[in-house]
């Protein structure tokens, strides 16, 4: 399996610097990139198409949150997190308030397309503003939530930078591997139902 850590030139670890990975990126990127290669040979042009991929791919990995929890644990265990889970009390709460609004936009949306009556858009328009303002509410709250985990993925660097060195056969049983696996989950919750509830936003909008 490819390191996207290795390939970007980064020790491994749950947080990122999200602009000092980007200004790295750019300036590898910026050596293979193909418009620089016009007169190069065949072969360093495969090569750089090459390297130019993976560096986007490894970029694209590491720059979010959740895909970047998953490959480090993919990493360091040398198998995937399990898909199946259970969810805690505290995201079951937001999984049952998104699940309600989400339902009820769908069937305030269905009911949007339905109504011909100006009297009766009229109305619609009203409880538009309404659900919007309560998916903008729960937008934000998941926004916080989302941002609270990322900064708890800061905390667990310091295992990371104090354990064995990459290759070492014990280094997994210093790092707090569970810990981090419930923050991939977390994330991975609510990063989809931040996406539920932006879709509805837009179809609302429309």
């Amino acid at each position: 399996m490819i390191d996207y850590f290795a390939v970007l030139g980064e020790s491994r670890r749950p947080w990122l610097d999200p602009e000092a990975l980007k200004v790295k990126f750019l300036a590898f990127s910026a050596e293979v990139h193909p418009d620089r290669l016009r007169h190069a040979t065949e072969n360093r042009k495969r090569n750089a198409t090459e390297r130019y991929t993976e560096l986007n791919a490894a970029y694209d990995c590491l720059r979010d949150p959740k895909d970047r929890l998953f490959h480090l644990l993919t990493l360091e265990r040398g198998t995937t997190p399990e898909q199946v889970q259970r969810i805690g009390s505290e995201p079951m709460n937001l999984f049952n308030e998104v699940s309600q609004i989400c339902r009820k936009a769908d069937s305030f949306l269905i009911e949007k397309a339905k109504t011909t009556s100006p009297l009766l858009k009229a109305q619609i328009l009203m409880q538009a503003t309404e659900l919007t303002d309560e998916i903008s509410a729960l937008r934000h709250e998941l926004r916080v939530r989302r941002d609270t985990l990322v900064e708890q993925t800061k905390i667990l660097n310091m295992a990371w930078e104090s354990a064995p060195p990459v290759g070492t056969s014990s280094r997994v049983n210093f790092l707090p591997c569970g810990r981090l696996e419930q923050l991939y989950r977390d994330l991975s919750y609510v990063s989809r139902w931040l996406a539920q509830i932006e879709e509805r936003s837009v179809q609302l909008s429309i």
